[in-house]
């Protein structure tokens, strides 16, 4: 109360935003499976999603065919999102995520919108994950990895050892 109040001159000054800022969530389309879980759990029923159904050749010969979505619409509705975030914590493929642009104001309340196209393009703002604690300790899955690798690695013979192995001799036949 002692200090002068500081007015952003916010179109010619832009704000110094929080690193975890809740601005517009982006799709990144190649790991969306079109589960739909998105959108069902969505509490304002706001995003739309179309798909159809794609049968992929056997891979081998004699398998049989597979399968699998293909994603014909997503569109968010930011005149009804009210970006509490779920849509992006119940994605299991990681496909949505949030980005920090708040700049994304229309004349037309039709144009909020917002088709894949545009949500894609959202991708690009979208800040690189924090990076992990030094302290943290090893995720579980790269730590059986590791002990894999390792174990293989002893397993098979070194090039100091293949050179002392005999091998066939020429005169056995």
């Amino acid at each position: 109360m002692t200090r002068k109040t500081v007015t952003e001159q916010y179109p010619d000054a832009q704000p110094d935003l929080p690193p975890r800022t809740r601005g517009v969530i982006a799709l990144f389309e190649e790991n969306c499976t079109v589960c739909m879980l998105c959108a069902r759990e969505c509490p304002d029923w706001c995003i739309y999603i179309d798909s159809h159904k794609e049968t992929v050749p056997a891979a081998v010969p004699g398998g049989r065919e597979r399968s699998r979505n293909v994603l014909d619409r997503f569109a968010i509705d930011f005149s009804l999102c009210m970006y509490c975030g779920i849509c992006i914590e119940v994605c299991p493929f990681d496909a949505l995520f949030w980005s920090p642009e708040f700049e994304y104001a229309e004349t037309d309340i039709r144009e909020l919108t917002h088709e894949r196209d545009k949500l894609r393009e959202w991708m690009w703002t979208v800040p690189a994950p924090p990076a992990l604690d030094a302290g943290a300790e090893e995720p579980k899955e790269i730590a059986a990895a590791r002990k894999t690798a390792e174990k293989l690695a002893a397993a098979q013979p070194g090039p100091e050892e293949a050179a002392v192995q005999p091998g066939p001799e020429e005169g056995d036949a």
